[in-house]
């Protein structure tokens, strides 16, 4: 598939939901912040409960997503933080449900909910013996599944459209919920271990995206792209990635129009030449530390995006982050500039003075 025919993504941060990636809506600005806040933060300043009611009932879902919606206007008007470029009606309701544990929830892994924090997973990993006799979910009869399509019924009942997404995450970083660390050993002393494991769950992927499109698209929404969130991928080597890894991310593109394509803000570079060999990439993010004129050169016309460390976003000087941001300017450019997981005590004169470096860097 020709890249020329792919719509590019952004990125796209939902009030208290993780990051995830939408269609680009036209014209992108030159260097695009894209801002998103913790659970905590949400709850520091609005009081929210963010534990198990919040993803398992969405009337009081959406009772939050207005609350929060209308904290984000008060504190920083006129930005588009939080998907503030967007219309109140219909909502996005969908996307933040269960966090990233969507697909472990599928395999009937514990899902640990916290008032101020996106839900967890707990560690019941997978034995050599189970691990053996792992299947994909008959999604007709998972639990998990029912609950989450009786959600879909009221929000299509409420709002109309079923807009949003859900954080299928990546085949790794679910094999990771699923196995636990042993996961990195089997890659590397019992790959077939390690590829079933990841073939299974590739599958359920594959047949929830499936079948939420299709429900999705039966309200008029129809997202023809898949995303993966390789946040794990710094844990193995290139070589592993290309020859275990790589061919499932393949399988998930070859399904989608599209791809789009995170790494956290870690360094990408060591998977920059794999990730161009997967058809129709139109998003992929990646931090500070990464080669980032190489990534320019490889993903030409996808949108790229820089994932900016929390850490260094709170701590480091205006002058630094300037500094970055000027690089980023004239090395990889038009972008994202993804600001995400922000906790809760990040002043908000910083976070209304990113928008302003963004803006203040032209294009060169």
């Amino acid at each position: 598939m020709s890249l020329r025919s792919v719509r590019p993504l952004v990125s796209y941060i939902a009030p208290a939901a993780p990051a995830t990636r939408r269609p680009a809506d036209g014209d992108q600005a030159f260097l695009r912040p894209e801002i998103g806040f913790t659970p905590a933060w949400f709850r520091q300043h609005a009081a929210l409960d963010f534990g198990e009611r919040f993803h398992r009932d969405p009337a009081y879902r959406r009772d939050c997503v207005v609350t929060m919606r209308r904290v984000l206007r008060q504190r920083f008007p006129g930005t588009r933080i939080g998907g503030m470029d967007r219309a109140d009606e219909p909502l996005d309701l969908l996307t933040g449900v269960e966090g990233a544990c969507t697909v472990a929830a599928l395999y009937g892994r514990r899902v640990l909910y916290a008032a101020d924090q996106w839900p967890t997973c707990a560690h019941d990993d997978l034995t050599d013996a189970q691990l053996a006799r792992l299947e994909p979910p008959d999604l007709d009869r998972n639990p998990h599944w029912a609950q989450l399509w009786a959600q879909l019924d009221w929000i299509e009942c409420h709002e109309g459209r079923l807009e949003g997404f859900i954080n299928w995450q990546g085949v790794l970083n679910n094999a990771h919920r699923l196995r636990g660390q042993q996961v990195f050993i089997d890659l590397v002393t019992e790959p077939a271990k390690a590829r079933h494991l990841c073939a299974c769950v590739c599958e359920t992927m594959l047949a929830g995206l499936e079948r939420l499109r299709a429900r999705q698209r039966a309200t008029g929404v129809d997202y023809r792209f898949v995303t993966v969130s390789n946040c794990l991928v710094n844990l193995v080597s290139p070589r592993i990635y290309r020859e275990l890894l790589w061919p499932f991310d393949q399988r998930l593109a070859q399904a989608y129009e599209g791809i789009g394509v995170h790494n956290c803000a870690w360094n990408a570079t060591p998977y920059l030449e794999a990730y161009a060999r997967l058809p129709g990439v139109a998003y992929l993010d990646l931090g500070l530390s990464s080669d980032l004129a190489r990534a320019k050169a490889l993903f030409p016309e996808a949108r790229r995006a820089l994932m900016y460390s929390p850490l260094d976003a709170h701590s480091k000087s205006p002058g630094e982050i300037q500094a970055d941001l000027r690089r980023v300017a004239e090395e990889y450019a038009p972008c994202d500039l993804v600001l995400a997981d922000l906790e809760a005590g990040i002043p908000d004169e910083r976070v209304r003075a990113w928008v302003e470096w963004c803006r203040g860097v032209g294009r060169r």
